[in-house]
């Protein structure tokens, strides 16, 4: 395809659809798993069993991507998820325990593999030069895609009944697979497939074999420091964006009873305002440098510190400006994390978000719990800004190891340039000076 063309834009078109469905269906389900299983316990097992999916998910999808092609994952995470939701919209008059927690687990796995996949597919799509704009143009689609699908649902379950939403859901699914079948965007490179071919020659095969395991091996262990610095970070991002997300509702309930969903309409709203500037920003912005981990970590702490300030009882405007700011941190960390990972070889990117995808249901999973814990004992603010703080701790730790590592390397530079006069004679002298 090569480049962010009118047929790439059908493609975030057709995610973003894709993603307004999961975020309706994401609310549509847990009132749904209230319903089927009757008690608060159960919707927290469902959400836990959803999690737990796309957490092994995030282990496989590396592998599975390394034996078929990424769209061939993207277009099959699509189909199952469709006839799933088809099959819940069909049986959502009765609906059985078991066909319930059989559906949470296609959608969480489904959902898992598709990201990493076309996320890893990114760069192939439309080349290392143009992954960042097109990394905005996702991050932007998903984040309207989100508030309108948190905004709609009330509308649609009240119209249509759970069935109307689920059904909506799996036409969202179709809509992503047919684009993905007509455009037949190019997500593999070439030489990838190739090196994947088991040679006909028994003793290369077992070469093979164990060059695989090695590379298997090395997916996590070969991870440079810093990158596994941003990934471990990411998982501390996820535990602390749980936390607003678990207070969020019940600081809507407590400040505003007869308007709860207005409040966090007004939120969300204000925060894909946000991330939407950040695209316009960031796409402005030129060289690796604005890649790195320094300007993720520099994100994140923005985004953990916009966050907390936005739970301190601010009044309507410095609400909407809070949940802003934090909308512009929480893109800038989105595509700067997502482009940076593209960075990495054809191979390696795949199992990069797949350990990713791993890391942040991980957070999230063990965050919900812990903030919602929380929550029973402490206000709302101090669980915000506890969970908040641990982000921008390791953000600070991360940033510390970037710039020095950045010292070093310029001081390595600098040796190295000394050491190569010296080699060709232009500087003879032990002194310091320049021409001594």
């Amino acid at each position: 395809m090569g480049g962010v063309d009118r047929r790439f834009h059908a493609l975030v078109s057709a995610y973003a659809i894709s993603t307004y469905g999961n975020f309706l269906n994401l609310i549509a389900l847990s009132l749904f798993s209230y319903q089927v299983t009757g008690t608060a316990f159960g919707v927290g097992a469902m959400m836990a069993l959803r999690l737990c999916a796309g957490f092994v998910a995030g282990l496989a999808v590396g592998e599975l991507s390394a034996r078929r092609t990424r769209r061939t994952v993207m277009i099959c995470s699509d189909a199952a998820q469709g006839i799933t939701m088809t099959v819940m919209a069909l049986c959502a008059a009765r609906t059985p325990l078991w066909l319930l927690a059989g559906a949470v687990i296609v959608m969480g796995m489904g959902n898992t593999f598709f990201t990493a996949s076309l996320r890893s597919a990114i760069p192939v799509i439309v080349g290392q030069e143009a992954r960042a704009r097109a990394n905005g143009l996702l991050v932007t689609a998903r984040s309207l895609a989100t508030v309108l699908g948190f905004a709609s649902s009330a509308l649609v379950i009240g119209f249509g009944g759970f069935a109307a939403a689920f059904a909506v859901n799996a036409a969202s699914f179709v809509v992503s697979g047919v684009t993905l079948l007509v455009l037949r965007p190019r997500t593999d490179e070439e030489e990838s497939r190739e090196d994947e071919q088991v040679p006909p020659d028994p003793g290369a095969r077992r070469k093979t074999g164990e060059v695989r395991e090695r590379s298997v091996w090395r997916s996590g262990a070969g991870v440079p420091a810093l990158l596994l610095g941003m990934l471990l970070l990411r998982g501390v991002d996820a535990l602390a964006s749980s936390s607003h997300n678990v207070v969020l509702p019940v600081v809507a309930h407590a400040t505003h009873p007869g308007e709860p969903a207005v409040l966090m309409t007004r939120f969300w709203a204000a925060w894909a305002v946000g991330t939407v500037l950040a695209h316009l920003v960031l796409r402005r912005s030129r060289g690796e440098g604005a890649w790195s981990e320094r300007a993720f970590a520099l994100g994140t702490c923005a985004m953990s510190l916009a966050f907390v300030t936005a739970f301190l009882g601010l009044p309507a405007p410095g609400l909407v400006l809070a949940a802003a700011a934090a909308g512009f941190a929480d893109g800038w960390t989105e595509i700067v994390y997502t482009s940076r990972l593209q960075a990495a070889p054809d191979r390696q990117r795949s199992r990069l978000f797949g350990l990713s995808a791993t890391v942040e249901q991980a957070g999230f999973a063990v965050g919900a719990v812990a903030a919602a814990a929380a929550l029973e004992v402490l206000p709302a603010p101090v669980v915000v800004g506890t969970f908040h703080g641990a982000a921008m701790c390791g953000a600070l730790f991360l940033l510390l190891c970037a710039t020095g590592r950045r010292g070093a390397a310029g001081l390595r530079q600098s040796t190295e340039e000394n050491e190569e006069r010296d080699s060709y004679g232009r500087h003879t002298g032990a002194g310091t000076l320049p021409g001594a």
